[in-house]
């Protein structure tokens, strides 16, 4: 969304202007890809995880600011409410050791932000959505103390003109309005960048759509919200809903929300920017004073901020973006399916599969986009949102006879998508026996059917039927949640239930 934004009020022409410098700005990146200007290959990769602030009672605690000013880490940023923060890795190269390298990091980090967080009575909480979070923790107040946040709440509800609602039904049923953005920031998640050249663009975000489902299914994190059990993987219908800026009249004409899959594969990274000025409105239409035509005319490298903050209010799964460094500009895929958590051990087993598909299935002669229609993609990521670990998903048919078969998510991981895994990291060189050792948590998933989402609740029915009530259930769960988390044991081996006191 841009580092910094005033808030401020608009007038009738700021999103004309907006609208007029958002073109400008699509033809410049044309040019630059015209004039072939990107960054060379470097294999290079970043990591951003979401995270909670909780109590000892496991209850979410409204700190981020004071918590902030105790880490004093530029590594470390606030999110969209006062019980978020974001760590941000650095940007490391795919090779070697760069796993065990990227866990060591988050362990040291992590480590460190809990105990300055220990300090104002709170702990870190690595998890998809924080079990414990109310519908009165989610209301506009909550929302950090930045311009930015503040700013875009009031222009998503102005586009919208009503309350957001929320209608979920899985396991139960879900159903609340609420009067500001802030049960998105429920969502806490774990995001994946790429570095990726032009002619590369597409092949990298293809792969990472058709394997989206298959993150979510073994991922997922967030079986519960506001207290009801909903998704395997709440965050997606949560996100959609809460930034729908759509009131019902639009959602029935066919109008695309501003949190979505998307609707086809995709042939260049100019098709993805293109939609995002074709289907959205701008939210916040601040113009920087840069002409990037100009900028591109004479030899230099545009910033293309309209450009940038506009992508950052489109909120797909696998976003495309343009950054620069050192005067060069580069292209990033970044994924942003996963949940947080539950464990580092976890997420970088998450990490290593996403990394290691992506380049397999991208390098393919047949690739599986040109054998699957997009809208089975599509169905796909719904349904390993739904059912997590335990769904069917499609899948093409091994070999050329063609077609599709519906494939558990366990079974196709096991028997075609970690072999490809392992090819894909060996591409990146990536340390054999690191290789090894994080996929053969993913392996371990899916021999015991288990994942986060699945542990929560198992373990949440347990108690339950041990005769907690529901809200006493949600704690006692995420209280033990937290302590395996520290623990660092890989989910699929955390005992299901609450030990007898």
């Amino acid at each position: 969304m841009g580092e910094k934004v005033v808030a401020g009020a608009f007038d009738l022409s700021d999103r004309q202007r907006y609208r007029k410098k958002l073109q400008q700005c699509l033809e410049a990146l044309s040019g630059l890809l015209a004039e072939r200007r990107f960054d060379r290959p470097r294999n290079l990769m970043g990591m951003e995880i979401e995270l909670n602030l909780t109590g000892a009672d496991a209850m979410p605690k409204m700190l981020n600011g004071q918590v902030l000013e105790r880490i004093a880490s530029h590594d470390f940023q606030t999110e969209l409410a006062m019980f978020n923060l974001e760590v941000n890795i650095v940007p490391h190269h795919l090779s070697g050791r760069v796993l065990d390298q990227l866990a060591e990091e988050l362990r040291a980090g992590l480590g460190y932000a809990d105990r300055k967080a220990g300090e104002v009575d709170a702990g870190i909480m690595m998890i998809g959505i924080l079990p414990t979070l109310g519908r009165a923790d989610m209301v506009r107040s909550n929302l950090s103390d930045v311009d930015r946040y503040t700013l875009l709440n009031d222009q998503m509800l102005a586009a919208r003109g009503e309350s957001f609602s929320l209608d979920i039904e899985g396991v139960e049923r879900l159903v609340a309005t609420a009067g500001s953005i802030t049960p998105e920031a429920a969502c806490t998640s774990l995001q994946l960048h790429l570095q990726v050249t032009p002619e590369r663009f597409a092949d990298v975000w293809n792969a990472a759509q058709a394997v989206a489902a298959v993150q979510v299914a073994l991922g997922a994190n967030s079986p519960f919200l506001f207290g009801r059990e909903v998704w395997r993987e709440s965050r997606p219908p949560l996100f959609e809903q809460a930034t729908d800026t759509r009131p019902p009249e639009l959602r029935n004409q066919g109008v695309r929300p501003r949190t979505w899959f998307g609707e086809k594969w995709v042939g260049s990274v100019e098709e993805l920017f293109e939609e995002n000025l074709r289907y959205f409105p701008p939210l916040l239409p601040i113009c920087d004073e840069e002409e990037p035509l100009r900028v591109l005319a004479d030899g230099g490298v545009p910033q293309l901020k309209e450009l940038v903050l506009h992508n950052g209010t489109v909120y797909r799964w696998n976003r495309p973006v343009y950054g620069i460094a050192d005067g060069v500009p580069h292209l990033r895929v970044e994924n942003r399916v996963l949940p947080a958590g539950p464990t580092v051990a976890d997420v970088i087993a998450n990490t290593a599969l996403y990394y290691g598909l992506v380049r397999a299935l991208a390098d393919e002669s047949r690739p599986v986009w040109t054998r699957m229609p997009f809208s089975a993609a599509a169905e796909n990521f719904e349904t390993a949102c739904r059912h997590g670990i335990e769904a069917e998903l499609l899948w093409p048919r091994p070999g050329r006879s063609g077609g599709l078969t519906r494939v558990p998510v366990t079974k196709l991981v096991r028997d075609e998508l970690l072999p490809l895994a392992a090819a894909g990291l060996d591409g990146w060189n990536i340390e054999p026996a690191d290789r090894d050792h994080y996929l053969g948590i993913i392996e371990g998933r899916c021999k015991r059917r288990t994942n986060g989402a699945s542990w929560q609740a198992d373990t949440y029915h347990r108690a339950r039927e041990a005769g907690l009530d529901r809200g006493a259930a949600l704690a006692a769960m995420t209280r033990r949640y937290g302590e395996l988390m520290q623990g660092g044991d890989p989910v699929h081996t955390w005992p299901a239930g609450i030990p007898a006191p």
